[in-house]
Order: C-alpha cells, then structure tokens, then sequence
C-alpha cells in the first residue's frame, strides 16, 4: 500500500531536506521529480545544488508539466519525491494550462501509487498580499492545490526553521 507524504512551508525552511530524508526512510535508491526548469543561470546554479546535495542515493526524474505522467513512470522504481508543487504549478500557469484540471488528476493518482510519494510544496499565503494580479492568482491557485492534495495526503508536515511540524 502506498503512501502520501506532503511537506509545506516558507523559503528556506528545511523543506526538501526534510523531504529527502523521509524518501529515502523508505528504501533507497530513491526517485527525485525535479519539476524546475533552468530558465537563466541562478536557477541553474540552485538546481546544480540540489542535485550535488543529492549524491548517489538519487535518481533524477525531470518533469516540469506531465507530473502525474511522471508518477506513473517511475512507480515501481521506488520511493518518489516531488519538489516541488508549487514549481509545477507555476510552469503550468506560465504555459496556460488548466492547472484545475491537472491538479484533480494529480490528487486522483496519488492512492493508486504502488510506492510511497513525498511532495514538497511552498506554503505563499502566509506574507503580504501581492502587488499584481498573475502574483494574486499564483498565491490563490497554490493555496487551492495545497488543500486539495493535503486532503490527499496520508500524512502533512510544516518546515519550521529546519524542523517538521506534524500537521496531519
């Protein structure tokens, strides 16, 4: 039986560390679904960092859109770790994608998964209300996502200066 781990939380609050570590607690090698994209040279040097962090325990599974696509993939081959949903639904958004429609196909994939899924995902409407309406509508189409696939969930972590807060 599967497993559904999400991992929420603030920049730089421990959150894909956390994540890596509960991947790999069950079993190794484990499955990395990277969904960044490298679109200039800071973004490029962030993803570099990750994966030298990363090391041998690691397979690199690359995937901005197609993430359900993507599970079912690599299911089989392992724990999965997704960083990160909100990533994902930015690529979504940027490409016009219905991100509805996709996020609904990624919480009705997730209990037919064979091996266990931590998804890490950023927790945007805990600061100020942003300035322009795409900002608006990232933070409220991240809030959505994270409540549906929280209710998904089997399990719901907050990141808190390094450390998991168990929520659910």
């Amino acid at each position: 039986m599967s497993k559904t781990i999400l991992i929420t939380g603030g920049a730089r609050s421990g959150k894909s560390g956390i994540a890596e570590t509960m991947a790999l607690s069950f079993g190794r090698p484990a499955v990395y679904i990277a969904t960044a994209e490298a679109h200039d040279a800071e973004m490029a040097a962030r993803i570099a960092a990750h994966q030298a962090r990363r090391g041998q325990e690691w397979r690199t599974h690359a995937e901005p859109r197609a993430l359900v696509a993507a599970l079912g993939v690599t299911d089989g081959k392992g724990p999965r770790l997704v960083d990160c949903l909100t990533l994902w639904l930015t690529n979504l958004m940027l490409a016009e994608a219905d991100w509805r429609a996709a996020g609904r196909a990624l919480v009705a994939a997730l209990p037919a998964q064979r091996d266990p899924v931590v998804i890490v995902t950023n927790e945007v409407g805990m600061g100020i209300v942003p300035d322009n309406p795409l900002a608006r509508a990232f933070r409220d189409a991240a809030g959505l996502l994270n409540q549906w696939v929280a209710k998904a969930a089997d399990e719901v972590y907050l990141a808190v200066s390094g450390l998991p807060l168990k929520v659910k």
